[in-house]
C-alpha cells in the first residue's frame, strides 16, 4: 500500500519522553571478508570499531558492503572470515556465533518493516518476548513516547506518513534496550523536505537512548550531518575512516575527495615542486618529480571576477539555484568545461567574458600512479 507522506509533518520533540536504553556498548569488527560466491567477495578485511555511545555512518556507493556489514554485525548473515566483538567478547568468529537475538543488537530495515496487521503498539511490542504481557505492553508504551508517537498506540502503520513509520521502526528497535542499534538507510523513503526535521529527532532520540548506534547511508551530506565518525567503504574495503572534517579536510584520495565534494579535475606531471594545469601552476608538496598526478578543485574552490583575476574564462551556462549560481566556465587548455558555484548577484545577468581566481585550501593534489598519464 501507498503511504502519502507529508511534507508539513515535524517530529513532535516537545512531546517525547527522554529515557536512557541501556550501558552504550564497543562493537568491534576485526578483519572482516565475506564472499556470496567464490568470484564475488563482498567484504575483504575490513576492520574498525564503534566506541560506546558513538554514532559512527558506514558510507559509500552501493554495493560497498555497507549492508552486509549490517547484517553481519545484527547476525542474520555469517561472515567468511574475522570476528565481531561486543564489549570486547566474541558474538561472531571461527568458534562462536551467537543467534541475533542474544546480540543485544536492534536494527532498523530500509523499509521499516513494519506488520500492517498490528497495532503501531502491538509492532513495539512485538520483540519483547522476554517479558510479560503487561510489562512490554508498558515498555512500548514508553518506547512509544519516547519518539512522540504514544497517542498512535492503537492506529494502523497504513495512516501514518512515511517519518512517523520510521520512527516507529525506532521505537521498536529501541524498545528492547540494545546495547548497538544498526539503521540500514533510515531515511532513503522520506521526502526530501521532510529529511532534515526527521533525522535531527533521530540523532536527538540516538543521543538520549545512549546506544551506540551505526548508520548506513550512501549520502556523505547526511553522514557529516549525523555521525560522529565516518567509515567510507569502496568495493568492500574500508578506505578512510574519521571525523566529517578530516574526511573532507585531509581526504587520503581522489575517491574520497570526489565523495564528499564536487571536483575538476585535470591530469598532470610534477615538475620542479609544481604541476601546470589550465587553471595555473599548483603546489605539489611531497611528490617526486615526474610523478603522474590528479589535481582536483571544489566547486567552492574559484573566486570569479569581471575586471581582475588568475585565469581568463568565458561563461558558457549559467543555472540558478537559490544562494548560488552553478556556472560552467570555458577555460584555454581545459578538454572540459570548469564548473564553479557561485554566489547569486556577483556576477552581472550579462557577464561574458570573467576572471576566475583558485582558493588554495581548495585545491587537492594526488598521485595517481599510472606512468601513462
Amino acid at each position: 500500500m501507498n503511504v502519502k507522506r507529508s511534507t508539513s509533518e515535524a517530529p513532535a520533540a516537545a512531546s517525547r519522553v527522554t529515557a536512557g536504553v541501556t550501558f552504550a556498548a564497543k562493537l568491534a569488527f576485526e578483519h572482516i571478508s565475506h564472499s556470496f560466491t567464490a568470484s564475488r567477495q563482498t567484504l575483504c578485511d575490513v576492520s574498525f570499531i564503534a566506541e560506546p555511545g558513538e554514532v559512527l555512518c558506514l558510507l559509500g556507493p552501493s554495493g560497498s558492503g555497507k549492508t552486509t556489514l549490517l547484517r553481519i554485525a545484527a547476525g542474520i548473515e555469517p561472515q567468511s572470515s574475522g570476528r565481531v566483538l561486543l564489549n570486547d567478547r566474541e558474538i561472531a568468529g571461527p568458534s562462536v556465533f551467537l543467534p541475533p537475538e542474544q546480540r543485544s543488537i536492534g536494527l532498523v530495515f530500509q523499509d521499516f518493516a513494519l506488520f500492517p496487521h498490528l497495532t503501531i503498539l502491538d509492532n513495539v511490542r512485538f520483540g519483547l518476548t522476554a517479558l510479560s504481557r503487561d510489562e512490554a505492553r508498558r515498555e512500548a508504551r514508553v518506547a512509544l513516547a519516547r519518539v512522540g508517537l504514544e497517542h498512535h498506540a492503537a492506529s494502523y502503520p497504513h495512516i501514518l506518513s512515511g517519518g512517523e513509520q520510521q520512527r516507529v521502526a525506532l521505537a521498536r528497535a529501541l524498545a528492547p534496550r540494545p546495547a548497538v542499534l544498526l539503521m540500514d538507510e533510515p531515511f532513503s523513503g522520506l521526502d526530501s523536505r521532510l529529511k532534515d526535521s526527521v533525522r535531527a529527532e533521530t540523532l536527538a532520540i540516538l543521543r538520549e537512548s545512549r546506544a551506540t548506534a551505526i548508520v548506513v547511508t550512501h549520502d556523505a551530506e547526511e553522514a557529516m550531518r549525523l555521525a560522529d565518525r565516518i567509515a567510507l567503504l569502496k568495493s568492500g574495503r574500508l578506505v578512510q575512516s574519521g571525523s566529517a572534517e578530516q574526511l573532507y579536510l585531509h581526504p587520503t584520495d581522489l575517491f574520497v575527495a570526489g565523495f564528499f565534494s564536487e571536483l575538476n579535475t585535470f591530469s598532470g606531471r610534477v615538475r620542479d615542486g609544481v604541476v601546470d594545469t589550465p587553471i595555473g601552476k599548483v603546489a605539489a608538496p611531497g611528490l617526486a618529480e615526474g610523478a603522474s598526478v590528479s589535481v582536483s578543485v571544489r566547486l567552492s574552490g574559484f573566486d570569479v571576477d569581471q575586471s581582475a583575476g588568475e585565469i581568463e574564462a568565458r561563461i558558457l551556462s549559467r543555472r540558478y539555484l537559490g544562494v548560488v549560481e552553478l556556472v560552467e566556465f570555458a577555460v584555454s587548455g581545459a578538454e572540459i568545461p570548469v564548473r564553479a558555484r557561485v554566489r547569486c548577484g556577483a556576477l552581472s545577468p550579462d557577464a561574458r567574458d570573467v576572471w576566475l581566481s583558485l582558493r588554495k585550501s581548495d585545491v587537492l593534489v594526488f598521485e595517481t600512479g599510472d606512468e601513462n598519464a
